[in-house]
């Protein structure tokens, strides 16, 4: 069963980090064009649809994640626990580009296309922790 669960929460987190990583690329660019611009209706679709579509993929991929650490029994050690904030703050990381997008929506975004290119960054550094924690399980 453990291997089921395992290949689910791969397939999720995978797909998730796809929209993840994408979504804010969207953002750097929504960030460079006019508000007014046809380029800036297309992007705003294109994000749209693209976070509606990777919400789904964020939901799954935390309950896998949940689910995992139960089949096995590693829900006490520390690593998991590390993990599981990590999916805690990768949630709130989604939750935050739906702000931002409707904030590029409303046509009232306060950023620069700079400030997303190194937002665009926190997925990957969480990304880099939980792989760390699962593949060396440090404590």
């Amino acid at each position: 069963m453990y291997l089921w669960f395992k290949f689910i929460h791969i397939f999720f987190i995978i797909s998730w980090f796809s929209g993840l990583f994408y979504l804010p690329r969207i953002y750097v660019n929504l960030a460079m064009v006019a508000p007014e611009s046809v380029e800036y209706g297309r992007l705003m679709v294109m994000a749209e649809k693209l976070f509606k579509f990777m919400t789904p993929l964020g939901i799954g991929a935390l309950i896998a994640g949940i689910i995992v650490p139960f089949t096995t029994h590693w829900w006490g050690n520390g690593w998991v626990h590390a993990k599981t904030l990590i999916g805690l703050l990768l949630a709130g990381y989604h939750i935050y580009c739906r702000v931002l997008l409707r904030s590029f929506r409303a046509k009232t975004n306060r950023h620069s296309h700079k400030w997303y290119r190194f937002f665009n960054e926190i997925p990957v550094i969480l990304m880099i922790a939980a792989l760390y924690l699962v593949v060396f399980k440090p404590f």
